[in-house]
């Protein structure tokens, strides 16, 4: 007989601590209680039609085999073409544009390729799950600089002004052993979008210690304030270019969450560091898609300006009803989250709140405490989605009527 334990094997200790993701949680739970999911940020209806018979189109032509592994010439043309239009720089599709598996993948690709064990990457907290977990799947550490909301606000207030950092936090974070920061703009969950003041003191450190700038903007054009817009890309910035790994996806932008197309902008030698890790993890995406996504590229404005109109209107209703309701409303900036202080109503935890919604109202929403390092900094708060149909918040509105305040 062995001496080896005959029981297989736990999970590995890198991925120990994490468990299952809190948007699988939420989700199971909401489809057991048959309650409204305001949890994961997906919407509740497809994008446009021309994409669905594009793809349609490219199955019938043949395109249903491996894709290149950076993507399909057309797409990563459509991705350089975008790119000029938003900036006015050119880049070269075939070696500076890498097509992934969502945005999600390109954030592990990136990191496998670029950071070494024992090397430390900045994270700003709250932070989207994934990060802290791709982190330590590269063996690298974390170091954490806290976005924190405003102050002075009362039960039933809409709060306008944005979540903000120490910069004395972020310059302490920096160190020798830094290899890269990640920058989400806009930002999930608080709905900040980065000032030119705030990106220009990141770069101006990670040029001090020559470190990688990886910036996740899929919520890129869904920003709602005139005075945040255009959008400002990190990689713009003067020394950046060379240092920065632009990621991005179709998936938010034309309501296609579950294509899964993303993609990694980054100067040639960056994008190197980012195939050789993506072509041992998916090696290609779904082929038919690309071409789909490529169309959407060029020919999808009409659309996102649409969809954009339509966010700040269903916005406006959420944070409005929440603010009627007793929440302190954050009103965010950009992206398609709201986060609000659900302390009127009694519960000591993020998580206590958030079950008590789904058992007594039916409305499934994203306890955040998971997204800090330090869970105290979130225990306050709760992430509802509004990339939802007008019907879809109204019922969640009218059921969380159902929650008895305290004190009212």
């Amino acid at each position: 007989m062995s001496g080896r334990d005959p029981h297989p094997r736990p999970v590995a200790d890198r991925l120990a601590p994490f468990g299952t993701t809190i948007f699988t949680e939420m989700t199971q739970l909401a489809a057991k209680h048959r309650a409204v999911n305001l949890s994961q940020g997906f919407p509740d209806f497809d994008g446009p039609d021309f994409m669905i018979e594009a793809a349609h189109d490219a199955m019938r032509s043949g395109h249903n085999q491996y894709a290149r592994s950076v993507g399909v010439p057309e797409l990563n043309r459509a991705i350089a073409d975008f790119w000029r239009r938003e900036t006015g720089e050119g880049i070269d599709p075939d070696t500076e544009v890498t097509v992934t598996s969502g945005c999600t993948e390109a954030v592990i690709a990136t990191l496998l390729g670029l950071v070494n064990p024992g090397e430390e990457v900045i994270l700003f907290e709250p932070y989207y799950d994934s990060y802290r977990a791709c982190i330590s799947i590269a063996g690298a550490e974390p170091r954490f600089v806290t976005l924190r909301p405003p102050t002075g606000a009362a039960a039933g207030d809409i709060v306008s002004e944005p979540f903000t950092f120490d910069p004395d936090q972020l310059r302490a974070a920096f160190s020798s052993r830094t290899a890269a920061i990640i920058v989400n703009t806009p930002h999930n969950p608080t709905g900040k979008v980065f000032t030119r003041e705030e990106l220009e003191l990141i770069a101006e450190l990670c040029i001090e210690h020559n470190a990688v700038a990886i910036t996740d903007e899929v919520y890129e054009r869904l920003i709602y304030e005139p005075d945040r817009l255009p959008h400002i890309r990190l990689a713009t910035l003067p020394g950046m270019a060379e240092r920065t790994v632009t990621l991005s996806s179709l998936g938010k932008t034309f309501s296609f969450t579950g294509w899964k197309i993303g993609w990694a902008i980054a100067p040639a030698a960056l994008s190197a560091s980012v195939r050789a890790a993506h072509q041992y993890l998916t090696f290609a995406t779904a082929t038919p898609l690309q071409h789909a996504a490529a169309m959407a590229l060029n020919r999808g404005e009409d659309y996102v300006r649409s969809l954009v109109n339509d966010y700040k209107r269903r916005r406006s209703m959420l944070a409005t009803g929440l603010a009627e309701l007793g929440f302190i409303v954050y009103m965010p900036h950009g992206s398609y989250f709201i986060l609000a202080d659900h302390s009127a109503f009694g519960e000591k935890s993020d998580v206590d709140f958030c079950m008590r919604l789904i058992t007594e109202a039916g409305v499934a929403a994203i306890p955040p405490s998971v997204f800090y390092d330090n869970r105290d900094n979130g225990k306050k708060l709760v992430r509802l989605a509004f990339c939802k149909r007008d019907e879809t918040i109204r019922e969640a509105l009218q059921r969380m009527e159902k929650l008895k305040k305290p004190h009212g």
